[in-house]
This record gives structure tokens, C-alpha cells and sequence, in this order.
């Protein structure tokens, strides 16, 4: 892997990353295929969205179909029929939110599925050697995800195994590393701004080939989110590529761009097309509304995306209430068209210089929804 910044405004950043299945242009949004797809599109709806990146789930593949039917099919770019590249997670996220019964170890941490009931174990090493059977283009170290608000002393713990799994995680990707598969730390420690710190230079210590920020929209104010992520990315290296976990909101999406960051992923385009939630220039639209029951422009007039194209939100709400499959894919469709778009005019704005009037321009018109369609938890698609 390889990574480049081509341009820089303040903060801000546009780079390329090189990988053994393509280009990534960034800033980049991660669309999130859970179970190895992107909940009711296919690899040519995610081409045509504008993809680079698709991320994975460590913890669900895990468990169903297992890391050897996907490493004996061929991997998962050739299971899920997508030759572009693809990012997986630890599992650690998974594991510590969607799991009631579980019992952590310095060994690792033991776990009931919610598929089945039977109980499995996870160790930092499983995790690599599951990941490295996927064959991901990029991997991530387990790590404990700390619940917000956490006492002091429960943060202290977590952070310090955390960091003692990391090392093992590096160890074994470098052991049985996988021809031209990279391993991103993962940045934790809740929102104390010293233990941040301390877990970023322990982590760059460590040496991995990027950084991710964990931890972060777990309900924590925005202002500490985003003064942290400004925090942990002035800490790690600039010449390697920084990702935001689980984020977000198109406004957090700027918001952490401005702040250095290149790399994002979260299931609310997916999630909230689902709930008939549509992300637009000016901000959110919930068809479930009447007021859309005859509103016949299409979702957003800037958006070339089909969906709108060739359909009004007259016809996407009836769609919609109608519980028509039609609806998620559309839906879907033109949300993750909008969040791929935001992300390429912000690339285009920082290479051009011109990032601090983007930023102005987009608060000026997108007004964020006070009553959001997605459910609370974001921990899983």
C-alpha cells in the first residue's frame, strides 16, 4: 500500500491510496457491506455511485459464512463480486456493543452469537488470521471499544490492553502477512484529550502502515468528537492516511475533513434509506412526511444519481409506505450517490484551494435534521 498527499488547505487534505485492487482518491466514504454486501445494492449500483472502498465486517463474517469458505471461494473480493478495494474492521466494535454475554481476558474475549447462541472466541491474533483469510486490502487490530461515559479507571484498563492487543495484532500480521494487505492501528482512549494522546504516539510507536480513530459518535458531545479527531490527527504521522470509524453525518463528514481526516465509514446512508430518509443538498428528507405526498421534484435537483433522475418523491414516498423493495434500493442508491459526491467536491475544493468556501457554502444550505430517521445504535447494518 501506498499512500500520497497531492494537496493541502489548512488542515484539510486530498491524497491518493495505492493498493493491490486500485486507486482510492480521498477524502473517500466507505459504503459498509456487513455480511459482505451493501444492504440492497450490487457491486455495479456501488460503480456507478462513484465506490472506491467498500468496508467489511470482521465480526459478522466471522460467524457466517466463517473466513474459510471465504478463503476457499476465492477470497472476498471474488465472493461479493467486487474487484475494487475493500477495508475490514476488527470485530472489536461488534463484539463489545452486540454481545450481552461476553467475558474479556488478557487472552482475548469470549462471546455468545447472536446468530445461533454458540459461543466463540476472539483473540487479536484470530482476528489478523481471520481478516488475513478474507483477504481484505487493509486490516485493523482488535481492539476494546470503550462505552461512553466511561469511569476513569475502566478507560485507563481498556486503553492499556487495548495497546497490549495492538502489539500482538502487529506481530501476527507481520508473522503471516498476506502479499500487499496493510494493517491500520486503531486509536482509542474515550474522550480524556491526555489519554488520546498518550494512545497515539503508543499506537505510532507501534508502526502500522495508517491510523484509525475509534471510539468516536458513541454520544459524545460533537465538540469533544471533533476536537479530538482534530487532536489524534495532528499526532499521527501526515504521511499516512488517517480514518474516522463508524462516522458519519454529512456534517461530521466536513467537519472531520477539515480537521485531517481522509477516510470514513458509517450504515446511515444505508440505514436510513431504509427508514425513508434521503440525504440532499439542503438536508435531510423524510418521505414518511405527507407534506411529500405530491411533491413531484425529484429528491434532490443537483444529484444525477437514478433515483432521481427518473423519479419524484411523489413516487419514492408511495414506494416507500407502500413497503415496496423498490424504495431501499433507490433510496440507497441516491444517498450513497450523495455522500461519494460530497466527498469528491471536497477533493476537488481542497486541490483547488478553495475548501474554506466550500465549507461556508455547504452550512449555508444544508440544514440538519432535528429528528433524525435512523435508530440510536449504529453498531451494526
Amino acid at each position: 500500500m501506498k499512500f500520497e498527499v497531492v494537496a493541502t488547505e489548512g488542515a484539510a487534505r486530498a491524497g491518493r491510496l495505492t493498493t493491490a485492487h486500485g486507486v482510492v482518491e480521498t477524502p473517500i466514504f466507505m459504503p459498509v457491506g456487513t455480511h459482505a454486501t451493501v444492504k440492497a445494492l450490487g457491486p455495479d449500483d456501488l460503480r456507478t455511485a462513484g465506490a472506491q472502498i467498500v468496508l467489511a465486517n470482521t465480526y459478522h463474517l466471522f460467524l457466517r459464512p466463517g473466513p474459510e469458505v471465504v478463503r476457499e471461494l476465492g477470497g472476498l473480493h471474488r465472493f461479493m463480486g467486487w474487484d475494487g478495494v475493500i477495508l475490514t474492521d476488527s470485530g472489536g466494535f461488534q463484539v463489545f456493543s452486540l454481545s450481552k454475554l461476553r467475558r474479556i481476558t488478557e487472552a482475548g474475549v469470549e462471546f455468545r452469537s447472536p446468530v445461533d447462541g454458540s459461543t466463540h472466541f476472539l483473540s487479536p491474533e484470530i482476528a489478523v488470521e481471520v481478516q488475513q483469510a478474507l483477504g481484505a486490502d487493509i486490516i485493523h487490530p482488535l481492539d476494546e471499544c470503550l462505552a461512553y461515559p466511561a469511569p476513569r479507571e475502566a478507560a485507563e484498563r481498556s486503553l492499556e490492553l487495548t495497546l497490549r492487543w495492538a502489539a500482538r495484532s502487529k506481530a501476527a500480521h507481520v508473522e503471516r502477512a498476506a502479499a500487499g494487505q496493510a494493517i491500520f492501528g486503531i486509536v482509542q482512549g474515550g474522550t480524556d484529550a491526555e489519554r488520546r494522546t498518550r494512545a497515539a504516539r503508543a499506537t505510532v510507536d507501534l508502526g502500522f502502515d495508517g491510523y484509525a480513530i475509534g471510539g468516536m459518535a458513541v454520544g459524545e458531545p460533537k465538540q469533544a468528537m471533533y476536537d479530538l479527531t482534530a487532536l489524534v490527527a495532528s499526532l499521527v504521522p501526515v504521511s499516512q492516511p488517517r480514518y474516522l470509524m463508524g462516522v458519519g453525518k454529512p456534517e461530521d463528514l466536513v467537519e472531520a475533513v477539515a480537521r485531517g481526516v481522509d477516510m470514513f465509514d458509517c450504515v446511515l446512508p444505508t440505514r436510513n434509506a431504509r427508514n425513508g430518509q434521503a440525504f440532499t443538498t439542503d438536508g435531510p428528507v423524510t418521505l414518511k412526511q405527507a407534506r411529500y405526498a405530491r411533491d413531484a421534484a425529484p429528491l434532490d435537483p443537483e444529484c444525477a444519481c437514478y433515483a432521481c433522475r427518473g423519479f419524484s418523491r411523489a413516487y419514492l414516498r408511495h414506494l416507500f409506505m407502500s413497503g415496496e423493495l423498490l424504495a431501499y434500493r433507490l433510496l440507497s442508491l441516491h444517498n450513497v450517490t450523495f455522500f461519494l459526491r460530497l466527498m469528491r467536491e471536497m477533493r476537488s475544493a481542497i486541490v483547488e484551494g478553495g475548501f474554506g468556501p466550500f465549507q461556508a457554502r455547504f452550512f449555508s444550505r444544508y440544514a440538519v435534521s432535528a429528528t433524525p430517521a435512523e435508530p440510536e445504535s449504529l453498531t451494526s447494518e
